[in-house]
């Protein structure tokens, strides 16, 4: 039976999917950004009251993947605070100029990942050699990676996939999870290509309370928005692949 990681940007979206029969959740702030590190009272909120194993998502900053020193210290300084309120792995990725994995970084965070599970995240559909990626990540410890295939969406990278997650079992790497675009309607072609994880935000959007709405005033320096719609995930989905999946 494949494993279902769901993808929550807040603390009822986590206790839904639990609720819902989701066996592991990467929790992010930002979905905009997609996926930034949430908020210490995110965590703390969230670790007090979900039972299921949580992943907080490492990242300071949306963009690349290629960081600063000072960045790359606030990631650290975030590596520890997640390890110290006790959650059982996390997810992040760090790249280089060329777009192959920063490893002197990423030794280093492994070092100070020692004892919790580590997910290198989609980083890696920006990297230059998917291959080379994954026999180095293999060689750090990381226990599973989260792609696309190199593709927008993860169904158009199937190809990529199987032969990634081929090559992963038989040097004994990685557990290689699909990410992006996974949803009920194509949920079985990812377990029809062997792939014994997935990751999904199952999510649904849903409309603001309030009453009155502003118009022409924008939160988003990126021009104009809807400020008063969200995406949450959706109980019924989630159960509904996890039902697909059993």
């Amino acid at each position: 039976m494949a494993t279902l990681e769901i993808c929550c940007y807040g603390a009822e979206c986590a206790l839904n999917a639990e609720q819902a029969g989701a066996d592991r959740i990467e929790l992010c702030a930002a979905p905009l950004e997609g996926g930034l590190t949430p908020s210490y009272g995110l965590l703390q909120t969230v670790i007090s009251q979900v039972t299921l194993p949580v992943h907080p998502i490492i990242r300071p900053r949306g963009g690349d993947f290629c960081y600063s020193e000072t960045e790359f210290r606030v990631m650290k300084a975030d590596i520890a605070l997640v390890r110290e309120m006790g959650f059982p792995g996390l997810v992040i990725g760090l790249l280089d100029a060329g777009a192959h994995i920063d490893l002197q970084r990423m030794e280093e965070v492994m070092t100070l990942c020692d004892g919790i599970s580590v997910t290198f995240h989609r980083a890696f559909d920006l990297c230059h050699n998917p291959y080379r990626a994954l026999e180095e990540l293999s060689g750090l410890g990381v226990d599973r990676i989260l792609t696309s295939g190199q593709q927008e969406c993860a169904e158009n990278g199937l190809v990529l996939l199987t032969a990634l997650n081929q090559r992963s079992q038989a040097m004994g790497g990685p557990v290689i999870m699909a990410g992006a675009g996974v949803r009920l309607s194509n949920l079985q072609r990812f377990v029809d290509a062997g792939l014994t994880e997935v990751h999904s935000s199952a999510g649904k959007p849903v409309s603001s309370p309030m009453h009155y709405r502003k118009a022409g005033v924008s939160m988003s320096a990126l021009g104009p928005a809807d400020e008063f719609t969200r995406y949450v995930v959706d109980e019924e989905m989630v159960s509904a692949m996890k039902s697909m999946l059993q």
